[in-house]
């Protein structure tokens, strides 16, 4: 299939940001289809190694729907959630699942509801040293220069401050990494095609991971930038996988 919005230069943002104005309506839906619904197990798993609490402040970058930024928030902790996406941030701001109307209630002081900015992964609008935790999901991949991207997280995050992401992985079995690439080249654009009428831009996450160095690319480039108990939770093999860092307390 063509690689229709893929591309390794300069015009990669615009199409990207052109691939999520277009899936937007139904992210969630062909999340949970994609995914049989795993990714939502993932995502309570990273916000568990987050440790969200009341008077931590949050980043969730790359927030999309805003599923890390409104779990983060319900265990009390300040979130603002940051996306280049506006049809992406639009559905974020409408969105008030029952889990979130619950969590709230169950807590012994009102919290507040993230709050949502457009912005530029790769030129965060915040000072150094801003937050108590920085997070990511499905992010990095999706950026010109991933690298960058990780530099600001670690940038924002306060000393000892957590810094977590969770993307597609690449699994170390030959054989499963291929049966996994296999799933991804027919049966996701098939979703694509069916709930988004565009198979193309679920294609897009095989040619984006392709070009990707994945969880042990992600935990090289954290050493490398000085964070320190460094980890990578693998999933399903490692078909996904969540990278940890903690910002040195001398940073």
């Amino acid at each position: 299939m063509a690689r229709t919005y893929f591309e390794a230069g300069e015009q990669r943002s615009a199409r990207v940001r052109e691939l999520f104005a277009t899936i937007a309506p139904r992210y969630d839906l062909i999340n949970d289809l994609q995914s049989f619904g795993l990714h939502r197990r993932w995502k309570r798993r990273v916000i568990q190694l987050a440790c969200p609490c009341p008077g931590r402040l949050a980043l969730d970058v790359c927030c999309g729907t805003g599923d890390l930024a409104m779990g983060m928030a319900a265990h009390g902790a300040t979130v603002t959630g940051v996306d280049f996406s506006e049809r992406m941030l639009e559905v974020a701001e409408q969105r008030t699942p029952r889990k979130w109307i619950e969590a709230r209630q169950s807590l012994s002081q009102a919290q507040k509801r993230p709050r949502y900015i457009r912005a530029d992964a790769q030129r965060l609008p915040f000072p150094d040293d801003s937050f108590d935790i920085v997070t990511g999901a499905y992010g990095l991949r999706n950026l010109a220069d991933w690298e960058l991207g990780l530099r600001e997280m670690r940038r924002v995050a306060k000393a000892r401050g957590r810094v977590v992401v969770l993307d597609f992985g690449k699994p170390d079995s030959a054989i499963w990494r291929k049966l996994y690439f296999i799933y991804l080249r027919l049966f996701v654009p098939c979703l694509g095609r069916i709930f988004c009428g565009n198979a193309a831009a679920y294609a897009y996450i095989l040619e984006s991971l392709q070009h990707f160095p994945a969880q042990h690319g992600v935990a090289a480039m954290m050493r490398d930038l000085g964070l320190t108990n460094v980890r990578i939770v693998s999933l399903l093999g490692g078909v996904m996988a969540i990278n940890y860092g903690e910002k040195r307390h001398d940073a």
